[in-house]
């Protein structure tokens, strides 16, 4: 741990519980008995699905489902020693998604992490009170501005374009620390390395962070939307199924 990067306890966070529906295996949080959907359950549900379709149909449905577990493993493994560091709780992982995902947390360490003088937070869970909730990897000064960061593993390197979820996943998270911790996040930061090492950084600040969460507000009310459609064709179908079981029981 940086000698200059020190812990402070300006934020007393509160934590809730993670909640996955056994049925749609859809991500939950549950802040004091309220059920809360995920960030990254928003931004699935509502994302346009015609590029990774068609990914999917080029590589191969198994192949693709291999490269994306494999990614996952990797990018879960990078987290845990990020965590580590930043926590100083020892980690290590000697399997090979491991080997392969520790130096890749020691890059963005190096590279990332210098700007960063204060943390206040990692892994910290975060909701909107009755709108959304999620977990931010870390909460910290940086350039000494107030930031939210989100760390990401890559397969290659990203362009800006191909990113627009993480900016509205960083947005989604700064609303809600504001709101309830009557902060002022002023930048999102997402530090993203590959497994050959090459490390790219994205941000945004002010101006741009507002109209981010404008568009996260955009994709939530799209999600309730789709939500309501689809409890309300839940209900007609079990209308149906009743009708049928009636009919049946009376013949």
């Amino acid at each position: 741990m940086r000698q200059d990067m020190k812990h402070s306890k300006k934020y007393s966070y509160i934590s809730g519980k993670q909640v996955t529906d056994a049925k749609s295996g859809t991500r939950f949080y549950d802040f004091a008995g309220v059920k809360l959907p995920s960030v990254t359950t928003i931004l699935a549900k509502t994302k346009n699905q015609e590029y990774l379709t068609a990914w999917k149909n080029k590589v191969g449905h198994e192949k693709a489902e291999s490269i994306k577990n494999i990614s996952s493993q990797r990018g879960t493994s990078m987290h845990k020693f990020l965590e580590s560091h930043i926590t100083d709780l020892g980690y290590d992982d000697l399997t090979p998604i491991g080997c392969e995902a520790k130096p890749m947390a020691e890059k963005i360490i190096e590279v990332g992490l210098a700007p960063v003088s204060e943390i206040y937070g990692s892994e910290v869970m975060l909701h909107y009170p009755g709108l959304y909730a999620g977990s931010t990897d870390l909460v910290c000064m940086h350039n000494d501005m107030e930031t939210i960061v989100d760390f990401k593993q890559s397969n290659r390197p990203k362009r800006e374009e191909w990113i627009e979820d993480y900016y509205l996943q960083i947005a989604a998270y700064a609303m809600a620390h504001d709101a309830c911790y009557g902060s002022t996040i002023r930048q999102g930061v997402i530090m993203i390395c590959t497994p050959d090492l090459y490390y790219q950084e994205f941000r945004i600040t002010d101006q741009g962070l507002r109209s981010y969460k404008h568009l996260f507000l955009k994709r939530l009310d799209q999600y309730n939307e789709l939500i309501r459609d689809e409890k309300e064709q839940a209900k007609v179908d079990t209308a149906v199924l009743l009708e049928e079981f009636s009919k049946d029981k009376v013949s």
